[in-house]
């Protein structure tokens, strides 16, 4: 049937290359305890999946979509929400592993944090959620947040466990694009918080 339609003249949406985002990501420092985590979890656990790489570790706020090349109208309101963000610097900890449950090969392995761990952090989301709804990006708000950093992509279900805290502040926002397939993720802006 699609091969009908094409003919007929109804080419199939292009692939999409391209997604946004916002994030925060890790410092330097907080990034390197979380590679060497992914690495002693991923050998205690017997885990065939490789680790991502320390500068790919972020917390996704809100997904802005997967498209054919970026956007300008898309673009344009997201660097408007980040640039109207006024908000102070918080105060981040996971300090528990576990699997989510997806692609029967291909499960994330994510850092995890308590619910008063992660209360600032989750009020900087729905802060930025209300400010994307003022700005014309409510339909791109993601409603549910589950804060987490994939470690690694692996087939096994590992049930969640303690590990040593690891903590940071949160200086910045990031609205990201990320090249799809190729693992490359490019800062389009940067948001200093207030100190």
């Amino acid at each position: 049937m699609p091969d009908q339609l094409s003919l007929m003249g109804f080419d199939e949406p292009p692939r999409p290359t391209d997604r946004l985002f916002f994030a925060v990501f890790p410092t330097e420092d907080a990034a390197r305890r979380i590679a060497d985590l992914a690495l002693q979890l991923r050998s205690e656990h017997g885990l065939s999946g490789a680790p991502l790489q320390a500068q790919r570790f972020h917390i996704t706020l809100h997904h802005l979509g997967d498209y054919a090349g970026l956007p300008p109208d898309v673009l344009a309101l997201a660097l408007q929400a980040g640039q109207a963000l006024d908000v102070p610097r918080f105060e981040i900890t996971f300090d528990r592993v576990a699997s989510f449950s997806g692609h029967p090969s291909k499960r994330p392995f994510v850092l995890r944090g308590g619910d008063d761990d992660l209360a600032a952090l989750t009020a900087f989301q729905q802060t930025l959620g209300m400010v994307m709804r003022k700005v014309g990006l409510g339909r791109r708000v993601d409603a549910r947040f589950t804060p987490h950093v994939t470690l690694l992509y692996d087939s096994r279900l590992v049930a969640e466990q303690a590990v040593s805290p690891i903590h940071w502040t949160a200086h910045e926002l990031v609205l990201v694009h990320s090249l799809l397939g190729q693992t490359r993720y490019v800062p389009l802006a940067r948001w200093p918080l207030q100190a």
